[in-house]
């Protein structure tokens, strides 16, 4: 990326004593994937203690999702397999988010809206992970390439200044502790469905041209 995000940039520069070590970028995303599925969990009971440590885990693990595309390009092994596994882990990370706040919250003046809009994010996570693999393969083939995604770096999100839209996440962990978890939780489910039908949108006008 020309200009990666700022998370991004000093992800680069923490993730460096890991390229001499036996540690690889697979490895790390499943590391990544089982921090953010343990701090998702969390939220899924209810109780203010666990909440507070759960979103703290899954921002955690968010920022370090960019440490496992950084160590292949500095080791050099960039693959299919990294490619896909990364998508695959950000769409259960942010999935699995959803559908425990849904838990969590079903119990608040919420109710059964709770479950809808954590179903909600939960399939918006999904869908856009295939319709965010689609966009890679039509602006592979847009610039020259074959459509084959093989160390083609991920479509990523829409951004401005160093900060993407995916960066609102950190958000998520002062507005917990301050105690308004569920505003968030409303305006994230929604956020995701737009953000969904916007890949889509995306997808359908790149194939039509």
């Amino acid at each position: 990326m020309k200009n990666p995000p700022w998370d991004q940039r000093l992800a680069r520069v923490l993730v460096k004593p890991l390229v001499k070590s036996p540690v690889t970028p697979n490895q790390l995303t499943i590391f990544t994937l089982l921090i953010a599925l343990g701090g998702a969990g969390m939220l899924a009971l209810g109780e203010t203690v666990y909440t507070n440590w759960g979103v703290g885990l899954f921002v955690l693990a968010r920022f370090m999702d960019h440490f496992d595309g950084e160590l292949a390009r500095q080791k050099g092994m960039t693959s299919r397999l990294g490619y896909y596994l990364d998508y695959i882990s950000g769409a259960l990370s942010y999935g699995t988010l959803f559908a425990c706040l849904g838990i969590g919250f079903y119990h608040t003046d919420l109710g059964p809206w709770a479950i809808a809009l954590g179903a909600s994010g939960t399939a918006s996570a999904v869908i856009s992970m295939f319709t965010n693999l689609g966009l890679d393969k039509e602006l592979d083939l847009k610039e020259g390439g074959t459509g084959d995604e093989d160390g083609h770096d991920a479509v990523g999100y829409p951004g401005f200044a160093g900060f993407e839209l995916e960066d609102g996440i950190y958000l998520i962990a002062p507005i917990t502790w301050a105690g308004y978890l569920m505003p968030f939780f409303v305006a994230a489910g929604i956020g995701a469905a737009i953000y969904c039908l916007w890949t889509i949108w995306t997808l359908l006008r790149l194939r039509r041209r």
